[in-house]
């Protein structure tokens, strides 16, 4: 029964103030190893894969349906890769493999926790906004990032293998599905996201430092971009089983 209900048993809807994400490229080679045998990496020509950062602010979140005075605001942050996978059916489906997840409240991690696979912890979270910068901090997790939100032609972080934000925008997520297997059972779980009127923008960054991402022991990641939304509905639908072949 525990099992079932880690498979997102129930839809869930939330509104996300802000979610911020800064998606940075790695030769493939180093992120091979850190997603199951299922998943494929998804790349940029076919060189460049990638390992994104969210931090997420949200409000009312619920099981779908639930009147919004029964939702919870909490500060989420995700790790996580870019992947594909090819359904049973032959699809080709775009997605996030996550690899680590982060809350600012016992009452996420703990419901988190019963109904997904996400791991999460409770980690102190710092918010600030002084003359257009903002930044965002965490004593326990030891990260750090700091942006400039007053820069209204922001351009690609230095070295970024991306030519414009176009482009760039690809990689922005969150991607439609996110993915979670059982390495025993070979089964895949399928959760597809439900955004509106999403639209990111920009944002400069002005210094990053994430432990987390020191602990994966990868080589130079680079910046690739870094965008920001405000003010979305956004839904996840339940959770869809199939046997990997």
């Amino acid at each position: 029964m525990l099992s079932f209900l880690k498979n997102h048993p129930f839809a869930v809807e939330s509104f996300f103030e802000s979610s911020t994400v800064l998606t940075f490229a790695v030769p493939k080679e180093q992120l091979q190893n850190l997603i199951p045998e299922c998943l494929q990496l998804d790349t940029f020509q076919e060189k460049w894969a990638f390992v994104a950062v969210a931090m997420v602010q949200t409000k009312e979140l619920r099981p779908k349906g639930f009147p919004k005075f029964m939702g919870n605001n909490f500060f989420l942050i995700g790790y996580r890769v870019f992947v594909r996978y090819t359904s049973n059916t032959g699809k080709n489906l775009r997605g996030l493999y996550i690899l680590k997840s982060e809350t600012d409240k016992k009452k996420m991690e703990f419901m988190g926790n019963i109904f997904t696979h996400y791991n999460y912890t409770t980690t102190d979270i710092n918010q600030s906004e002084t003359d257009g910068t903002k930044e965002l901090s965490s004593i326990k997790s030891n990260f750090k990032l700091t942006l400039d939100q007053a820069e209204q032609e922001v351009s690609l972080p230095e070295n970024s293998p991306f030519t414009d934000w176009k482009e760039a925008r690809r990689y922005a997520g969150p991607l439609p599905f996110t993915f979670t297997y059982n390495k025993e059972t070979k089964e895949v779980l399928i959760i597809e996201g439900v955004r509106q009127n999403w639209k990111p923008s920009p944002v400069k960054v002005i210094d990053y430092n994430f432990q987390f991402l020191d602990t994966l022991k990868l080589q130079n990641p680079i910046l690739a971009n870094a965008f920001v939304i405000r003010n979305i509905p956004y839904q996840w639908k339940k959770g869809k089983i199939e046997l990997w072949k």
